[in-house]
């Protein structure tokens, strides 16, 4: 029996390895996957480049997992060998924190996070906790399935837990690798979707992923988004602050402000229109594996599907470079099995 997997790990920062590990066995409630799918995050940037609080390498990155269990250890009952699983960025909590005792698993203080705290899904092996797992449905492929599991997960749960009715505005600013699931997302939800992006580039995607309309983010968003009411939510996806504090006028009177993405530059808000409208910014984290769960179906219930590229895990640092330079259309997937993306 083989006894070692492949890995691309990150050694120091910003240097990948492709290295072979030894197989380590499954702990008290957890389970060994048997990796076929892993997405290309912009977050594994924090693993890539150490950036996360108490990072230690070597590490292997990757938090948007799709495989097969081979493993179950000690005390896992709900989950069988051969079933096909996905994790995401939270892989599990400490269950003792004041978030976890209230039952907010995804904000506890000392959590379990794929790729960053444990080794990830650069690999053709994982060691997962089974309290994070999901079960992939059979429509979706594992190449498929695996950006949902962070990027999807993440948009998805952003829309659903903003209290917006049937036929709200909703504008989705950034059609990328966040906001093509995004538009997705919010039209399936029946809202009146708007894509917002610099440029015509994007806009026949925009249109053929779902949204109603299309505004040019080169020109007046604010006017042209007051002209249609104003939205009763924008979920900013793209990572400039400036850029989204620009959106805070064209929301509508208790407007909400859904942010998803992490810019490395300030935000600078106007107070106005938050005390005159009483708007809100929202900030909202991945989810929980039932969330992931959720997001799985639902994408399968209404044909919800990320646009992906995939390469060999031996090309794992190519990948990551494209993501990185913003040319991934739109989203990376690693694959370790030649039927991942059927």
């Amino acid at each position: 029996m083989i006894r070692t997997y492949k890995a691309v790990q990150v050694s120091q920062p910003g240097e990948f390895s492709l290295v072979e590990l030894p197989i380590r066995e499954t702990g008290p409630g957890q389970v060994r996957i048997r990796v076929e799918a892993c997405g290309v995050c912009h977050s594994d940037v924090a693993t890539v480049e150490g950036q996360f609080p108490g990072l230690t390498f070597p590490r292997v990155p990757g938090h948007e997992v799709a495989g097969r269990i081979e493993k179950v250890g000690p005390g896992v009952s709900r989950w069988k060998i051969g079933q096909r699983v996905g994790v995401g960025f939270f892989g599990g909590q400490d269950g003792e924190c004041e978030p976890c005792q209230r039952g907010d698993f995804v904000n506890c203080t000392h959590p379990v996070v794929t790729g960053i705290t444990a080794d990830g899904g650069y690999a053709e092996v994982m060691i997962a906790e089974a309290r994070a797992l999901a079960s992939i449905p059979d429509e979706l492929t594992s190449a498929e399935a695996a950006p949902l599991l962070c990027a999807g997960i993440t948009t998805f749960n952003a829309l659903r837990k903003a209290g917006l009715r049937a036929g709200a505005l909703v504008a989705i600013q950034g059609v990328g690798g966040l906001g093509h699931l995004g538009v997705q997302f919010a039209r399936r939800m029946g809202f009146k979707t708007v894509a917002l992006n610099r440029g015509k580039e994007r806009e026949q995607i925009a249109t053929d992923v779902g949204a109603h309309v299309y505004i040019d983010s080169a020109d007046d968003v604010v006017s042209d988004l007051q002209r249609m009411g104003g939205a009763d939510a924008i979920l900013a996806t793209a990572p400039k602050g400036d850029a989204i504090a620009a959106l805070m006028g064209g929301l509508a009177v208790h407007g909400k402000l859904l942010v998803v993405a992490v810019p490395n530059d300030p935000m600078p808000i106007n107070p106005f229109p938050i005390v005159f409208g009483e708007r809100s910014i929202i900030g909202s984290l991945t989810g929980k594996a039932i969330d992931n769960q959720d997001t799985l179906d639902f994408s399968v219930l209404q044909n919800v599907r990320p646009m992906i590229e995939t390469f060999p895990l031996e090309r794992a640092a190519e990948a990551y470079a494209k993501m990185v330079a913003g040319k991934a259309r739109f989203r990376m997937v690693l694959t370790m099995v030649a039927d991942a993306s059927r």
